[in-house]
């Protein structure tokens, strides 16, 4: 874990080719030739489609399902078997390079620094264009009309849920399985963030992704709540996860980011616009409107978060083989 956490703090991502890039893009031709509602939506009108009328009705109810689930298998489960097997079969040096190389690749602590960090400088400087544009690459919202709190509320809330996906998740499950622990979750959390979208088009198709992403994250979730409780604010934090968290959709979000501004000390959710629409949203946190600080703070969280982690695992590392 320290080798794999040190080599993405002096390396970072891949400049040129990072593998998850090269994953969704083959995830991406997937889903479009096993999908059974691409290519019926590609064909229809934006202004006269109705959901409800996308397939026959023993198709619309299990086709996409069943698509989704054996792309779910195949693009998770096979490399998933094949990193185990060869894990097992190598030597035992041979097998820890295996580990920091995959959990190098699984973990993002240092690109979430390098996304959310120009947000922060935007703000400070009183340029919003500019903190619109790179805020944009890290959320799902329209960005184009969002002011400086709106914007620094958007960015704090990606930090603060990527802690989790892309930092201690990976770290949780490498704990249990090794490198094939971190590949699983790294993949089902990717195919997630690409199929597991509320739309016509992925209702179904991505309703395996997303309860797998759900069930892998289950546990790591409230540890990342936990972990930013511990090293910010901790009273607050607790009560905000306890009251707030129950009222996100998500079952594993609402945790982390309830517990994440509780710990900051920050007000986040309420609405966001979404698709060209506002969309209400539960509050989270409490205190004083996001801004650049709450960036540089949530950033914070997660690196004091990863040490705390790392103490943790080498305190019991060593224990176990005294």
């Amino acid at each position: 874990m320290l080798a794999a956490v040190l080599l993405d703090t002096w390396l970072g991502e891949a400049r040129r080719f990072h593998p998850l890039v090269g994953f969704g893009r083959v995830a991406s031709f997937v889903e479009r030739r096993m999908n059974p509602l691409a290519s019926f939506l590609r064909r229809q009108e934006p202004s006269v489609f109705r959901p409800d009328e996308a397939a026959p009705t023993s198709r619309r109810r299990w086709a996409p399902a069943f698509a989704g689930a054996t792309a779910w298998g195949v693009m998770v489960l096979v490399p998933f078997g094949a990193v185990f097997a060869l894990h097992r079969a190598l030597p035992p040096v041979p097998a820890w390079l295996l580990d920091i190389v995959t959990l190098h690749v699984a973990i993002g602590r240092r690109s979430l620094a390098d996304h959310a960090k120009p947000i922060a400088f935007a703000l400070e400087a009183r340029d919003l264009p500019s903190a619109r544009v790179a805020v944009s690459r890290m959320v799902s919202r329209d960005t184009d009309d969002l002011d400086a709190a709106q914007i620094a509320g958007a960015a704090t809330e990606s930090v603060l849920e990527n802690g989790h996906d892309a930092v201690f998740g990976a770290l949780f499950w490498f704990v249990l399985l090794g490198a094939p622990g971190a590949l699983l979750f790294r993949l089902a959390n990717t195919l997630d963030a690409m199929w597991g979208y509320r739309t016509p088009r992925y209702l179904r198709f991505g309703w395996a992704a997303a309860r797998a992403d759900d069930v892998l994250g289950f546990v790591p979730a409230r540890l990342t709540a936990l972990t930013y409780a511990t090293v910010g604010r901790f009273d607050t934090a607790m009560r905000c996860w306890r009251v707030q968290a129950p009222t996100w959709k998500s079952p594993n979000a609402g945790p982390v980011m309830a517990a994440g501004a509780g710990a900051l000390g920050v007000a986040l959710g309420g609405p966001a616009p979404y698709q060209g629409r506002w969309e209400d949203r539960p509050p989270l946190g409490e205190g004083d409107r996001p801004g650049a600080a709450s960036i540089h703070g949530a950033l914070r969280l997660v690196d004091r978060g990863v040490v705390l982690w790392l103490a943790v695992a080498l305190v019991a590392g060593a224990a176990a083989h005294a």
